[in-house]
């Protein structure tokens, strides 16, 4: 139940200040101007960002912010469990303030990236018993339904 109100908590679209100032202490992480704007930025962008796109997004807001300054914020954030990591056939990383157990679409045309809901029914393989399972990646790879039906569109047009 409490995981479940923490769930909608973090999947609202906005925030007071004093709501990321309490998730932040939460998670055992000091509140500071930067943390503060770079968790606002993730859960109010759910666009699986890299550290380069939260940069370029705030440092207009935040003239002295350097992308140290976001990578440290950003690796504290992964070390206290506030966002997980996503690597999709990608050199660049990708954060995602998610943290539930989710799967990964990105489409090959537009490069979005969405989630989609997974059951933990897909854990129940007996040649895992024994195992420590620490994290699970689910990631699917092809032509989301905008650009499909722009595919479909221009194929109609000719």
């Amino acid at each position: 139940m409490q995981q479940n109100n923490l769930k909608k908590e973090v999947m609202k679209m906005t925030y007071k200040v004093e709501e990321l100032k309490d998730y932040l202490k939460k998670h055992g992480i000091r509140p500071s101007t930067i943390r503060l704007k770079i968790l606002q930025y993730l859960l109010e962008n759910r666009i699986h960002p890299t550290a380069e796109d939260i940069y370029k997004s705030l440092v207009n807001d935040i003239p002295t912010l350097s992308k140290t300054s976001v990578y440290n914020t950003l690796d504290l954030f992964l070390e206290k469990g506030v966002v997980n990591t996503l690597s999709l056939k990608e050199k660049e990383l990708r954060y995602d303030i998610n943290t539930y157990l989710h799967g990964h679409f990105k489409c090959e045309v537009c490069g979005k990236v969405y989630d989609f809901p997974v059951t933990d029914k897909i854990l129940e393989v007996n040649e895992l018993e024994g195992f420590t399972i620490k994290s699970i990646d689910i990631n699917a790879y092809g032509i989301c339904k905008k650009c499909n039906e722009k595919i479909k569109n221009n194929k109609e047009e000719e």
